[in-house]
């Protein structure tokens, strides 16, 4: 195998998204997508056996897509990665038992990775925005040493510190309920805006007054955030469940007073809420804990809201701020193979086959033993 530049076919199915990419070292060469997402509108909502179906359907053309994009065989593949978790149970069967299969038929190494982790791993591609990293006498671009992770998706709102993107990822914050995403696209359903919630409701808060009305921001009060000496239990984490009641009730006190709903008032502060207890948050956290650079990943990431108000907060505390291109943002096969490419290069030894998905496979376990 090839360690100092391995070519790795990276595995995604962890949601609606059946991702193959492909990268040599820290080299992008193909990220091939298909998505299931237009199979879930009529639901509100992806619907994990329609999900793990599409996986299998789409599977062995994205395969084929990727390595024809990429000019490369299976044979020539030093090694295989696939996201083992977190995700939908059924969905990440669908990607590990394909990988499984890969792996036998090919002789080829297989690493079993954290779909969160790899978020941070694409930062490491060439030619992307790698979270301040450098180089060293044409060296492959490492990542800072102090760095942290800002994911933000419909499964995850969680702060991370890096101190090894192989093997030492500390949670720091995270989500106690709703996902940031799920919030979304909850209240665009309250607002009859149509799923996927997150760009509705971004493109009609545009057009709406952020301060037209106050919605809570969850876990703020003095009791949950505590001081930098004496933290609370929730300083860095976060709650949106009682936010999206909150828009719930806004609405139902229009309809009883048989108003109309001023949609793009309640979306514009409803996103104002979500972005702003999000970065104070996050910013909180890297300036607790010593983060200078802060990477940007998830598929809210894409929300201009929350890149515009993180930018500023973070500019004002003195971090940089690092947001992958928006198709490396969202769930992809090419975040999957970079960080197995930088297990590879680590030395880290194959997970092998006899590993199982895990659903609730938790942050700090950056990839499952052999």
């Amino acid at each position: 195998m090839n360690r100092s530049q391995p070519l790795v076919l990276g595995i995604e199915s962890s949601c609606d998204e059946t991702g193959v990419g492909i990268v040599r070292g820290t080299t992008l060469l193909t990220n091939t997508v298909s998505s299931s997402m237009d199979e879930h509108v009529r639901f509100g909502g992806v619907i994990p056996e329609i999900a793990s179906r599409a996986h299998l359907d789409a599977f062995v053309p994205t395969l084929e897509q990727a390595l024809t994009d990429a000019s490369v065989t299976l044979d020539e593949v030093d090694a295989i990665a696939v996201t083992s978790g977190p995700g939908l149970a059924g969905a990440l069967m669908v990607g590990v038992c394909a990988a499984k299969a890969l792996a036998v038929a090919t002789g080829k190494p297989l690493y079993a990775i954290n779909h969160l982790v790899a978020h941070v791993g694409v930062g490491l591609l060439d030619g992307q925005d790698n979270g301040g990293g450098s180089r060293q006498n044409g060296a492959a671009p490492r990542l800072p040493e102090n760095l942290g992770a800002l994911l933000v998706s419909g499964g995850h709102t969680e702060i991370l510190k890096i101190n090894s993107i192989t093997d030492d990822v500390v949670l720091l914050g995270s989500t106690i309920d709703d996902a940031a995403g799920e919030a979304y696209d909850k209240v665009a359903r309250i607002l009859g805006l149509g799923y996927p919630g997150g760009p509705a409701i971004d493109k009609v808060a545009r057009t709406g007054n952020p301060k037209s009305i106050r919605f809570p921001r969850g876990l703020s009060q003095p009791k949950y955030m505590g001081t930098a000496e004496e933290p609370g239990r929730h300083r860095y984490d976060w709650s949106f469940s009682g936010l999206k009641t909150a828009v719930a009730r806004c609405v139902e006190q229009f309809e009883a007073r048989s108003e109309d709903i001023p949609v793009a008032d309640i979306a514009a502060a409803f996103q104002e809420a979500v972005v702003d207890v999000i970065s104070s948050k996050a910013v909180l956290a890297c300036r607790e804990h010593g983060i200078k650079d802060v990477l940007l990943g998830g598929g809210v990431a894409a929300n201009s809201r929350l890149r515009e108000l993180t930018s500023q907060r973070c500019a004002s505390a003195g971090i940089r701020l690092h947001v992958p291109p928006l198709n490396l943002c969202t769930d992809n096969g090419a975040m999957v193979a970079a960080l197995g490419a930088q297990l590879v290069m680590a030395g880290v030894e194959p997970s092998g086959i006899r590993f199982a998905p895990d659903s609730s496979l938790p942050v700090t376990s950056v990839s499952l033993p052999a």
